[in-house]
């Protein structure tokens, strides 16, 4: 059980994971409304926990459960006398352990919106209800589907293709439905899923940032101990302190694995609190950071936030070993290698110095990386490969024998803009759009020089300045500018140049799993394209990226 988060005192409701792509989402709607909620795989077992949730959530899956090999939860959940709700499968789960033949494969697949129909019969049956809607409008994504009302249970919500849509037993406290309430196209189901933890299973609602920062703090000062040294790594990307490994399709994680300026202040301000300047912040300028980065970044750690930091600066020996490589995979791969190398050699230094043993490595691991890991259905597939290829720290455990320290384990990126704000750090840099880790090296398409990285530099400032000016920042998941490959002619100053082309990219998004391109007046991308024709020099053109994600993804190497 090494990668499930450690318990604590409150009132838990318990998600098993059957592979829905939305299950995390349960988690996220229950800890909106503060109450704190776990995910652990279907295949867990009662006798390997070692707490008792409030509650049982099952959650949908893309399995039929009659079908041989289908994934089944453990039977001693049901005798533990809690509360159960169950989802899309988790329905036909709690439906098929009482009769084989409960469920089938449906004449007609139900998939996105559908009109439920309640019915009420008074008592305990009704909680899951309660203050809702007799019709609501619902979430569907199924095949398969009850054809038979398990003995003991009541109907209580039907669609036009599913009459048991949703189920209550008479005397139990055990439901199943066969919609999503957690995901925003039911309108109700957020009140749905309050009514099961609150109203059904009595969880307190305690679950806030405050909290968790006093309790973090402690922690922290009890794992380290009276002398213990923490180093935390911050690279080009500024996402380095989290310095682990990824999966881009992962739910929650940000731009193919980004975390932004936020992640780190957040870390760092934590760590500073609980053991002061035996935290060590390294900060590797890579030379393909956005403009004045480096110095936005130590003045905030530094001065602000009164943090211990030591910059290096790595930019020449970055840039040298970028020079003739085009290939996008292979810039990351060498990116990822010489951060370890600069990060590793300015360890020892600190060690050398430092007053303790250097013990623990900082780690940015968000629940979302949690979730990813215990997932039933496994690893995601790998589209790129994350910038610090070879495993810092993987590296730093072998070879120096750290041990990790994972402050925000227990939080989604959205909990983690609140505790920013908890922490006292600026809204403008809470709400910072997430930055790659290799930096401009992958905006930069094609082979990365200086001159390169200058002039798409400059354009990404340009474009962020103007969409800030024009108050449109806080709309926009992420925007960036880039710079093509390929050059075109044009006309400047009455004469014919062959020069660049910036692309610009801005993406509206809720979860940067899928995204769409931000509709930006026509009158603003002129002005934006005029500023940098004018003001970079070597590029004649402007071009914005219409892609969405998917196909598309949202950075463009």
């Amino acid at each position: 059980m090494a990668d499930v988060i450690p318990h604590n005192s409150f009132d838990t409701i318990l998600v098993l994971d059957f592979g829905s792509q939305y299950t995390h989402l349960i988690t996220r709607r229950l800890r909106e409304i503060n109450v704190y909620s776990e995910m652990l795989p279907c295949t867990q077992k009662l006798a390997e926990l070692t707490w008792k949730p409030k509650g049982i959530i099952l959650s949908g899956g893309p399995y039929s459960v009659y079908e041989e090999g289908s994934p089944h939860v453990d039977p001693a959940f049901f005798e533990l006398g809690v509360p159960v709700l169950g989802i899309c499968y988790g329905l036909q789960e709690i439906a098929h352990r009482l009769h084989a033949d409960n469920v089938v494969a449906g004449t007609s697949r139900e998939y996105g919106h559908a009109d439920l129909k309640a019915t009420r019969f008074g008592g305990h049956v009704d909680k899951l209800f309660d203050g809702l809607e007799d019709a609501m409008t619902v979430w569907m994504s199924h095949g398969d589907k009850l054809c038979n009302l398990p003995e003991g249970f009541h109907t209580i919500g039907e669609t036009q293709n599913s009459e048991f849509a949703a189920i209550a037993h008479k005397s139990e406290p055990v439901y199943g439905i066969q919609f999503h309430p957690e995901v925003t196209h039911t309108p109700q189901g957020g009140q749905l899923l309050k009514n099961f933890a609150v109203g059904i299973c009595g969880a307190d609602q305690k679950w806030s940032m405050s909290e968790f920062i006093g309790r973090e703090i402690k922690r922290i000062r009890d794992l380290v101990g009276p002398t213990g040294q923490v180093l935390g790594a911050v690279s080009g990307g500024v996402d380095s302190t989290v310095a682990g490994k990824f999966n881009p399709t992962r739910p929650g994680d940000l731009a193919e694995g980004s975390l932004d300026i936020q992640i780190v202040l957040e870390l760092a301000k934590l760590l500073t609190e609980a053991i002061g300047d035996r935290f060590h912040a390294v900060l590797v300028d890579n030379g393909c950071m956005r403009l004045n980065e480096c110095e936005l970044v130590k003045d905030v750690l530094e001065k602000q936030l009164g943090i211990n930091l030591t910059v290096v600066d790595a930019s020449e020996e970055f840039l040298a070993g970028l020079k003739g490589e085009n290939d996008p995979e292979k810039k990351r791969k060498f990116i990822g290698g010489k951060f370890i190398d600069v990060f590793e050699a300015e360890a020892r230094k600190i060690e050398a110095s430092s007053n303790g043993k250097v013990e623990w490595f900082l780690q940015g691991t968000l629940y979302p990386d949690v979730i990813e890991s215990i997932s039933f259905k496994g690893p995601s597939q790998t589209i790129k490969t994350h910038h610090n290829v070879g495993g810092i720290a993987e590296r730093l455990m072998a070879g120096h024998g750290l041990k990790l320290i994972e402050p925000l384990r227990e939080l989604f990126k959205d909990e983690v803009r609140e505790l920013g704000r908890q922490l006292n750090i600026s809204e403008e840099l809470v709400g910072r759009h997430p930055f790659p880790g290799p930096g401009l090296a992958i905006r930069v398409l094609g082979e990365v020089t200086k001159e390169k990285v200058d002039m798409a530099r400059k354009a990404d400032h340009i474009f962020i300045g103007m969409i800030r000016e024009a108050g449109l920042y806080n709309e926009i998941g992420q925007a960036y500018a880039a710079l093509d490959p390929s050059r075109a002619v044009g006309v400047m100053g009455d004469k014919r140049v062959y020069a660049n082309i910036i692309l610009l990219r801005a993406i509206s998004t809720k979860d940067f799993m899928t995204a769409t391109p931000y509709p930006f007046p026509y009158e603003f991308l002129t002005k934006v394209s005029t500023r940098i024709v004018n003001e970079v020099e070597g590029v004649c053109r402007v071009a914005y990226d219409f892609t969405s994600k998917p196909p598309g993804t949202i950075e463009m190497e």
